[in-house]
């Protein structure tokens, strides 16, 4: 099997509606890390102090040939077609331990899909 990971940055306010419609596109789970962020904008200040917003990190690990589909979903209720309002990307993944649990869900998707 190969996997890929599709790393989103979001506003904490729509994290559960990405994950969600990550999970609903075929995602087994997310992790979401705590992150902030800098883009083309200036950042507004307050007294010489920085008003970033929050953002998070979502980190989905999926095998491979879902990668359009969750990332197509995620992109949608993320709303990334508008300004600001996030960023997703895929990176390769090398190798994964750990998921023993959810490789009998993978394989039955795989076949279901490919033969």
């Amino acid at each position: 099997m190969r996997f890929k990971v599709i790393l989103a940055s979001v506003k904490t306010d729509i994290v559960d509606t990405v994950v969600d419609a990550g999970k609903k596109a075929g995602a087994t789970g997310a992790t979401i890390i705590p992150a902030r962020g800098t883009g083309i904008r200036e950042a507004k200040t307050f007294f010489g102090l920085s008003l970033e917003a929050q953002t998070d990190i979502i980190m989905f690990l999926i095998e491979e040939h879902l990668v359009d589909t969750i990332l197509d979903a995620v992109g949608t209720a993320g709303r990334f077609d508008k300004p600001g309002t996030g960023i997703a990307f895929v990176l390769p993944v090398e190798r994964v331990i750990g998921l023993e649990s959810q490789i009998e869900k993978f394989k039955k998707e795989v076949r279901d899909q490919y033969l």
